[in-house]
């Protein structure tokens, strides 16, 4: 099993983990059976690196991680390295979506993570979005706080600009900064990829299959229309889908020649790109699973990456990976 370090300070992880956004039904309906069945196959497979979120299925996520770690006795706080994230409010009058980087805020939600995972320390701890109201350097302090009581080991951002990066690390090490990056998605290109290796922040790439446009099985106009969030995503609407779809099958044509999933290729080439990248794809399928941990095993050659880019071009992709109201929060950058 390949291995990586979560951040300067971090432990060693699996060089590919699990996005457990995939234990709500944000995707598509599941349950917890079927999220400890992912779970005990990502052991059996030597996945060591989970990655949740309070707001997950407003917690149901981590609940089912909580549930899984509860029934492994003794063992269940060596088994995974455990990021969760919190920053990510509601409005209690309009119900509209916020962001809250309070000290309380953040205490109180962590203190919940806690219970749902029911551990008394996790590996990592995120800022899901920024509040533009608090300075990045006062979150900093908030969170060098809570892991001097324990509460986490380490650190990071998520979706922020290398600037932002650049302003915390002044005042603390950030262990990770997690954004979205794959063959369709090349921003993180432009700076922060390169910022997060000089300081020695890992890269944590979530959404590193383009939200299945990347694998054997990418999600049809059909299949879209019964998933919110991508039924209002530039990306998978029309016309974009059916140029994105077409885009796609000389990658799919190119893993078949190579004798591998279009997932596992797509895996493959993040983890040649960086050293320091970690892919987190999420599944409800112990197949789609099994083709994940494939693409730790894929050894690319130069050429192979030529190929890999040549069909697929920086800016292949029709649409923007975001709608308005998605781009809420995340920095921009470039």
């Amino acid at each position: 099993m390949k291995k990586r370090k979560l951040g300067k300070f971090g432990p060693e992880v699996s060089a590919i983990g699990i996005g457990a956004m995939s234990f709500s039904d944000f995707y598509g309906p599941t349950d917890e059976a079927q999220s400890h069945q992912i779970l005990t196959a990502a052991l059996d497979g030597g996945i060591t690196h989970l990655d949740t979120a309070n707001v997950y299925g407003n917690g149901c996520s981590e609940s089912a991680i909580g549930t899984f770690l509860s029934k492994q006795g003794k063992r269940k706080n060596d088994l995974f390295s455990i990021a969760t994230k919190a920053g990510i409010s509601k409005d209690a009058h309009s119900g509209k979506r916020m962001f809250d980087n309070s000290k309380a805020h953040l205490q109180s939600e962590l203190e919940g993570s806690l219970k749902r995972l029911g551990v008394e320390t996790v590996d990592l701890f995120y800022i899901h979005r920024r509040d533009p109201k608090i300075p990045i350097e006062e979150v900093t302090e908030t969170l060098a706080s809570f892991q001097s009581e324990g509460k986490i080991k380490s650190f990071g951002f998520s979706e922020i600009a290398p600037s932002s990066l650049k302003r915390a690390s002044k005042i603390h090490h950030v262990g990770a900064v997690q954004s979205e990056y794959s063959l369709s998605v090349r921003s993180p290109e432009l700076g922060l990829l390169q910022m997060t290796k000089d300081l020695g922040t890992a890269f944590v790439a979530f959404s590193p299959l383009g939200r299945s446009l990347l694998t054997d099985r990418p999600h049809m106009l059909d299949k879209v229309q019964e998933v919110l969030w991508l039924r209002t995503n530039p990306r998978f609407q029309e016309p974009n889908l059916s140029f994105n779809l077409r885009a796609t099958d000389p990658f799919r044509a190119l893993a078949a020649e190579l004798n591998t999933s279009a997932a596992a290729l797509a895996i493959a080439w993040l983890l040649h790109k960086y050293d320091h990248v970690i892919p987190i794809p999420g599944t409800r399928f112990v197949k789609h699973l099994n083709e994940h941990l494939d693409g730790m095993r894929i050894a690319l050659s130069e050429k192979d990456i030529a190929r890999i880019e040549e069909v697929l071009p920086i800016g292949w992709a029709h649409g923007d990976r975001y709608s308005p109201d998605q781009w809420i929060g995340p920095e921009k950058y470039c």
